[in-house]
């Protein structure tokens, strides 16, 4: 097999195309022939060891991919060779085969291609748990999303008006904000780039509050830094902020924000809540599914690398140059 590895800490330059041996399924496993894989933003933090999870070294990065089963392991039941499913993890997708747990995998439809699949599983999967467990989004709310561009925001957009909401969807660039009014924003808010002052932040929160009509009901933040404060004193009452990520910075929060607006600050790590929750994963599973076989959901992928030029893919990530999914594909 073939695989991007991470032999040291570093930036999206230090993978290393690496050749090794085709490892074997063991118990209750599945080795897929790895057809395309996703890339996301915690890609480029794990190759640094910034990641909540450090895996040892040498280790393939990726946590999601698409393609054929093609060995079975002992004790797994419901899956064949040759059937075409999706899997997620940690890491170990940005190569040609990959060993996932049966319990991490699951079954395509015959009509979503490999690239769709391995763009779908994380950044739907994070959105949705969200956006439905986490927030408890309702019919009728109002959705601020900030980065909506990127792949769990543009992932927010679409399912959170799948649930009934009206979406305003920030972003950096006026053609981020025309690629979330084709995503199916409501409206959309171009912030600038960078450190905010007190002033640029009070014109940021006025914006916001102007768009979602008085107030944001739920505030999706996958950016962090000087921007989440903003979209804080920006909330309706009772309002839910949902911390997702933090590619501009680790915000500090005045707490006082949270009991002047009786709003809550709302952790989301999804891929600690499939472990902890298998069950209420595999029911919000189904429900994404349905949404994509209702066509309420699709990725979109804007751009597409091989294998070995998978360092450029991260670049375009850990820059905030992307729009949508981008996906490694093995042929």
């Amino acid at each position: 097999m073939k695989a991007m590895m991470s032999h040291e800490a570093g930036g999206p330059d230090s993978l290393k195309l690496t050749e090794a041996q085709t490892p074997e399924p063991g118990k209750d496993q599945l080795r897929i022939a790895v057809k395309a894989a996703g890339v996301n933003f915690p890609d480029t933090l794990i190759i640094q060891d910034l990641y909540q999870f450090k895996p040892p070294r040498p280790f393939t990065p990726g946590g999601e991919v698409a393609g054929v089963v093609d060995a079975v392991g002992e004790g797994v039941d419901g899956f064949a060779v040759g059937d075409r499913v999706l899997a997620s993890g940690i890491n170990g997708g940005y190569a040609t085969h990959l060993i996932a747990n049966a319990s991490g995998t699951h079954k395509i439809p015959d009509n979503m291609p490999f690239d769709e699949a391995a763009s779908f599983m994380m950044t739907y999967g994070t959105s949705h748990y969200a956006l439905r467990d986490r927030a408890k989004l309702q019919p009728g709310e109002t959705l601020f999303i900030l980065g909506a561009a990127g792949g769990v925001g543009a992932a927010a957009i679409e399912l959170g008006k799948a649930m009934g909401a009206k979406v305003v969807a920030g972003v950096s660039s006026e053609d981020k904000a025309a690629f979330c009014k084709d995503m199916g924003a409501d409206e959309t808010l171009i912030y600038p780039r960078g450190s905010l002052d007190r002033a640029s932040q009070k014109k940021l929160t006025t914006e916001i509050k102007t768009l979602c009509g008085g107030g944001a009901n739920v505030v999706y933040d996958a950016v962090g830094g000087d921007y989440a404060e903003a979209a804080l004193r920006a909330m309706a009452w009772e309002g839910r902020f949902l911390v997702v990520g933090f590619p501009a910075g680790i915000p500090k929060i005045p707490l006082n924000l949270t009991l002047l607006k009786s709003c809550q600050i709302v952790g989301v790590f999804w891929g600690a809540f499939t472990m902890r929750n298998p069950q209420k994963n595999e029911e919000y599973v189904a429900e994404i599914f349905r949404f994509y076989e209702e066509g309420k959901i699709r990725p979109r992928i804007t751009a597409r690398f091989p294998l070995e030029e998978a360092g450029k893919a991260l670049s375009m990530i850990q820059d905030r140059k992307a729009t949508g999914k981008i996906v490694l594909t093995m042929e």
